[in-house]
């Protein structure tokens, strides 16, 4: 991460146009791993040139995986994954925890040794959810506090498949075991407690390979075979939801965000947020490269707050800090419970939010999953610090811009990890 920066964050009461949100942070690492593991090229457009993402495309290359971006355009070499080298050097994933654990999930299978590391936010992530089922799978796997924290060094080998019921809804934590399923022995089943994001399965059964879902369950054979694709990356729902956000309790103007992802998997922030009462229209709906997209308009609205729990949080995992500031500005009191998984963010997503929104006036109780917030007017606004959080340093600048005071933001260069021209799009807009 650069030196800290910051920034003052004007109020505005009119925001007005239309932009084109970035790629979908999760797909564009997917596409990234599985053109790298698949035989022959794949072509990627609008990939995220996040940080995030960019450090899935270094590991790559480390493990001898010949690629070539411009811009949002990536080219890659696939010779699959059975060429993969072993890295000369340790594969560092800077903050991204889905490199992390993706990468675990692939190399569980490879007859060398990898040591995996990450900035100090991710040194302190827990990751024996994923590396428990890869050692009971056959990967031999060391680390701090026997495999629960990087650095880990992975030695993959002969894997079996086998039955695995994960104790949280976790889309990566599914996706590493799956992906381990790839190079294992027989079948291997993982079971959720509830529906998490399904872009691994989509993206798989797009490069070739067969995977069978229903319901909560997903089952993969060992042995699949990836072949090159050309994929499109839809613009990611949880970069849009700061602008739905703030189209919907900005007083005057109309926001158009085109080519947002519409999976229903990610949806939850749409849902709740019409359930709050907001305008919200989808338009030109299409599904392309397996995964469903549409334009997104956003009009302003009176918000109510509501009860937020359950099946659907990890439909809106990302989104909870945005909504949190939505909710502190709609009438009436919001509840978010059965979020702890927020706690092993890029941050403690529920203290940091409690804490910062608290600092701007907000009325809100931290819970110990989750939060209680009863909405105001107006926030008053104030100072509030990123901690290096790329969700955190978007959301306070969301909170900024519809305060009374503005916000005197340390840490807005975390937004690059996920949304580069993040303030490039907030200042178009304030413009128009």
């Amino acid at each position: 991460m650069t030196e800290t920066q910051g920034i003052f964050i004007h109020p505005q009461r009119k925001i007005n146009g239309e932009i084109t949100v970035p790629g979908d942070k999760s797909i564009s690492h997917r596409a990234a791993l599985f053109g790298g593991m698949a035989q022959g090229k794949t072509h990627i457009t609008n990939f995220l040139p996040g940080q995030d993402c960019l450090s899935t495309l270094s590991c790559l290359k480390e493990l001898g995986v010949t690629w070539e971006r411009h811009e949002t355009e990536l080219w890659i070499e696939g010779q699959g994954l059975e060429n993969w080298t072993e890295p000369q050097d340790i594969l560092d994933v800077g903050n991204s925890g889905t490199s992390l654990r993706l990468f675990l999930g692939i190399l569980a299978g490879s007859p060398f040794s990898s040591t995996l590391t990450g900035d100090g936010s991710i040194r302190m992530r827990p990751m024996k959810r994923v590396t428990g089922p890869l050692v009971q799978m056959g990967a031999k796997i060391l680390g701090r506090q026997e495999g629960n924290f990087a650095p880990l060094t992975i030695r993959g080998g002969d894997l079996k498949g086998g039955n695995f019921q994960t104790p949280v809804a976790s889309a990566q934590v599914k996706s590493a075991i799956l992906l381990a399923g790839l190079r294992a022995r027989g079948e291997t089943t993982v079971l959720e407690p509830a529906l998490s994001r399904d872009h691994t399965e989509r993206m798989l059964r797009g490069f070739g390979v067969e995977v069978l879902s229903e319901g909560t369950q997903v089952k993969i054979n060992g042995g699949g075979r990836l072949n090159g694709q050309d994929v499109s990356v839809p613009g990611d729902i949880s970069s849009a939801a700061f602008f739905l956000v703030l189209g919907s309790l900005m007083p005057k103007g109309e926001l158009l965000l085109r080519n947002v992802g519409v999976n229903p998997t990610r949806t939850g922030i749409l849902d709740v947020l019409l359930k709050m009462g907001a305008d919200i229209q989808l338009e030109n709906y299409a599904e392309v490269c397996g995964e469903p997209r549409a334009d997104l308009r956003v009009r302003p609205a009176e918000l109510h707050g509501i009860e937020i729990r359950g099946e659907i949080i990890p439909r809106l995992i990302d989104e909870v800090p945005v909504l949190a500031v939505a909710a502190s500005l709609a009438k009436g009191e919001t509840v978010i419970r059965d979020a702890a998984e927020l706690r092993v963010k890029e941050s403690d997503r529920i203290k940091t939010v409690a804490e910062g929104l608290k600092s701007l006036g907000a009325d809100i109780e931290e819970l110990l999953d989750g939060m209680r917030i009863s909405g105001k007017p107006r926030l008053l606004g104030g100072q509030a610090q990123s901690h290096n959080d790329h969700r955190l340093a978007m959301a306070w600048t969301i909170a900024g811009l519809l305060s009374e005071n503005g916000v005197s933001l340390e840490g807005i260069e975390a937004a690059h990890v996920s949304f580069p021209e993040f303030l490039p799009s907030i200042r178009k807009l304030t413009r128009a």
